[in-house]
């Protein structure tokens, strides 16, 4: 039978808080829920812990776990859950929001510990939860909410068996290695300050010649299919979020701006499609004008929980080389179909799989959503069927919709076989309608067009969250910040290093020199460390060999295989034919 890991690890997240009552009477629990790939239990304790105290949380779950052979349940008075939690204010809080939505109250036990739970547990934890590890420590204040207390996040995991536990932490390992955070430090890629603020990189420029050859790629690849570039100011009106609808669905999430001068109430940015559609509605449009395409590439502002901001893949100044297209109905399939392509390209490229997410909305929760029924049904068929069309891998996910119209979100694949959703080419009906706009057809009657949002990167902060550990670093070398270090073996060969800096940048390579004092070997290693693709090593055997003009070096890649002895234009030529064809 397939295992039901959300059902499991829940399952775990229970034992783990029988455990710490038993080994922390005081400690006050609050949530456990099953997340992917494990679990997490938020817990008030009364003095602090740290991960040392993590194995014998494990012994006391272990021990805990033989008498656990079923979860029971039962359900609760107001009155009765109020009694029981009494001196768990986070409990109670959670009680008052049950009350509110007019849901049951359950508890579910197992062995002596009883929770109070929405249920979701296997049927025999002693039999089924067979091999789990607690994995780290966190705060984590309450809901989310930096104005609330912080608690303490115990984080773990749970397999069905011991040989898939052990992969995972494998896995665990080498992500470790590859954590994007370390290796922009460790590459000179981007920073934080605390001047600055939470959640607002500073790229160096390395990482920022990282972020605009990606940029760059990612327009030619939309303007050769037509679309244009627009640019649009980084403040609002909220007038225009509230046309929109977004400020009904995410105004607490908005950064406020205050005119000193007026009483204006401005907005930073949160998305840029209600901006492109003011330069769509700033003159008539005709069926004959369509489709038209816009791209920007464009910062966009969101007020993320300070708890919730984790290196470049959780961040509040979100850029997105973004666009919009606004079609007839007619042109949706080719639209989607160029779209698909360009995602196709980009990604091969980078040596990256990916197979389609249909997100869909709720069938049962229309409310959330804004559009018609008609509208909604239409506009997903058509997905469905480009999908099948285009023979994507694909697999239908209901609920994960936006608000205003479904999408294809390409569900990318990075070297540890860690899923991430990137691309988003999204269809909507319902913008264009709220904000009245119009073309007029080939019988000269006003129609309001499709648009279809689409992002290739959808946030270039996340995306090189991803493709840095992709990669641990080791970018393709049409992608380095430095494609080529040149490696003087001492200071009499300063003037001859020059001499090849030079005939290397005249070629358009990215080039460095190191010129400190440092042995050979230690300039080796500092270059391989930094994973530049390519080393030119010189010393008094190739400025014995050049002549004529001819400028020699010795070449080393960065995986330490050694190319030899060729003239400067013999590996010029060598790696710009790899350049051009992305390898």
């Amino acid at each position: 039978m397939e295992t039901n890991f959300s059902n499991l690890r829940h399952s775990t997240a229970h034992l783990l808080a029988a455990a710490v009552l038993r080994l922390y009477p005081e400690a006050k629990l609050t949530i456990g829920p099953a997340i992917d790939n494990g679990f997490y239990y938020d817990i008030e304790f009364p003095t602090p812990i740290t991960d040392s105290d993590l194995p014998a949380i494990e012994k006391m779950m272990q021990k805990t776990l033989d008498a656990w052979d079923s979860f029971t349940s039962r359900e609760v008075s107001e009155e009765e859950a109020r009694k029981i939690y009494q001196n768990n204010p986070y409990k109670l809080e959670l009680i008052d929001e049950i009350v509110k939505k007019g849901e049951k109250i359950t508890l579910f036990k197992a062995g002596m510990f009883e929770d109070l739970c929405r249920g979701g547990h296997v049927d025999n934890p002693a039999k089924e939860i067979e091999a789990f590890k607690l994995l780290s420590i966190a705060g984590a204040y309450w809901r989310g909410d930096e104005k609330n207390k912080m608690l303490t996040r115990i984080y773990g995991t749970s397999f069905p068996t011991q040989q898939e536990l052990d992969l995972y932490v494998q896995q665990l390992e080498e992500a470790k290695k590859r954590d994007h955070r370390r290796l922009g430090q460790e590459l000179d890629l981007f920073t934080f300050s605390e001047l600055v603020g939470k959640g607002l990189p500073l790229f160096t420029p390395k990482g920022t010649m990282l972020r605009e050859l990606l940029n760059d790629f990612s327009q030619r690849l939309r303007i050769k299919r037509g679309y244009q570039k627009v640019w649009v100011p980084h403040i609002t009106k909220k007038e225009l979020y509230e046309t929109s609808g977004h400020w009904t669905k995410f105004g607490n999430e908005l950064f406020l701006v205050t005119s000193q001068e007026t009483d204006d109430k401005m907005v930073m940015k949160p998305m840029n499609c209600p901006h492109h559609q003011q330069i769509y509605a700033s003159k008539q449009r005709s069926y004959r004008d369509l489709p038209i395409k816009y791209l920007e590439t464009t910062t966009i502002y969101r007020d993320e929980k300070a708890g919730e901001l984790m290196g470049l893949s959780r961040v509040r100044s979100v850029t997105q080389d973004d666009s919009h297209a606004f079609c007839t109905p007619e042109q949706i399939h080719e639209i989607y179909q160029s779209l698909i392509e360009i995602t196709k390209e980009f990604y091969e490229a980078l040596d990256m799989n990916f197979r389609a997410r249909l997100s869909f909305r709720d069938p049962q929760s229309p409310e959330k959503y804004l559009g018609e029924d008609g509208l909604w049904n239409n506009a997903q068929e058509i997905i469905l069927n480009i999908a099948k069309e285009n023979n994507l891998d694909y697999y239908v996910a209901e609920g994960e919709a936006a608000f205003y119209g479904p999408k294809i979100d390409f569900m990318v694949s990075d070297a540890l076989g860690r899923e991430w959703q990137l691309a988003t080419p999204q269809l909507d009906f319902v913008q264009p309608k709220r904000f009245g706009l119009t073309y007029i057809d080939s019988q000269g009657i006003a129609q309001t067009p499709v648009m279809i949002h689409f992002a290739l990167m959808g946030s270039i902060e996340r995306f090189l969250s991803v493709y840095i550990e992709h990669t641990a670093g080791k970018f393709p070398l049409w992608l380095a910040p430095v494609q080529v270090q040149i490696i003087p073996v001492s200071e009499k060969f300063t003037e001859y290093a020059k001499r090849v800096v030079e005939a290397l940048q005249m070629a358009g390579l990215r080039v460095e020199v190191d010129f400190s004092n440092n042995t050979l070997g230690a300039k080796i290693r500092e270059a391989t460390l930094q994973k530049v693709p390519f080393m030119c090593i010189i010393g008094g055997q190739e400025e014995e060999k050049s002549k004529d003009g001819k400028l020699m070096v010795s070449v080393r890649a960065r995986d330490g295989k050694d190319l030899g002895m060729v003239t400067i234009s013999e590996f010029i030529n060598q790696i710009q034919n790899d350049i051009e064809t992305k390898h």
